[in-house]
């Protein structure tokens, strides 16, 4: 890479970086917490989306940001379980940025309690840009096989949780969950580790209650 071209990717970093911070700002003084989902595709972000919206019905206000390359699929997904959804398209841009979620940020419902942003699918690009998310989770499912971790670092480096997903398909497969998350804790230590599946439920009701305790902790310093 040229020098010019590291000195131009170092300044949109920058860019991206203090815009995240501001959105930031913003989402925690409305005591929102913000959620950036990462994985490859398929690795069922959206299936996750939808159980989340069922556990928290009657419990907590949700909305989402999607984001794809085309269509307006997953959000038609979500709008469908009566989850207020925005779909960012990029039109070949593997990831989103944060100046995207800031044009999306003055619909946002301010009586909302979570924002999910479902990024563009895959674990390379979309680990290097801050959205404005307070946590961040990756998504490795058990079909993708359990080398991902060393394969794609950046996307569990910068991760807050780590969601071992499809575990209903465990028995069928040749993944090893175990070192999974032996080599994606070597990576970041401080990872928290959840073993879910979307259909089965496994998981979730402890993944919620985590959600609610990060939330709270963001309300008692607003």
């Amino acid at each position: 890479m040229a020098k010019k071209d590291v000195f131009v990717l170092q300044d949109i970093l920058l860019s991206n970086a203090q815009t995240a911070a501001a959105i930031r700002r913003e989402l925690e003084s409305r005591k929102i917490l913000a959620v950036n989902l990462l994985s490859s595709p398929g690795a069922g972000k959206t299936t996750l989306l939808e159980a989340l919206a069922e556990r928290l019905k009657g419990r907590a206000r949700m909305a989402v940001i999607e984001g794809d390359i085309e269509t307006e699929r997953d959000a038609e997904r979500i709008r469908a379980r009566g989850i207020p959804a925005w779909q960012i398209t990029t039109g070949g841009a593997c990831h989103l940025e944060a100046k995207m979620i800031g044009k999306v940020l003055p619909d946002i419902p301010t009586d909302i309690d979570f924002l999910f942003i479902e990024n563009v699918g895959n674990l390379v690009c979309p680990a290097g840009y801050d959205l404005g998310e307070r946590l961040r989770m990756v998504l490795l499912s058990a079909p993708e096989g359990d080398d991902k971790p060393k394969k794609y670092p950046l996307a569990f480096v910068t991760a807050d949780v780590l969601l071992l997903s499809k575990s209903d398909l465990r028995p069928f497969l040749p993944f090893d969950a175990e070192k999974a998350q032996a080599e994606a804790l070597a990576l970041n230590p401080k990872l928290r580790v959840f073993i879910i599946s979307a259909v089965s439920g496994q998981g979730l009701d402890d993944l919620v209650d985590f959600l609610f305790r990060a939330r709270e902790e963001i309300a008692s310093r607003a």
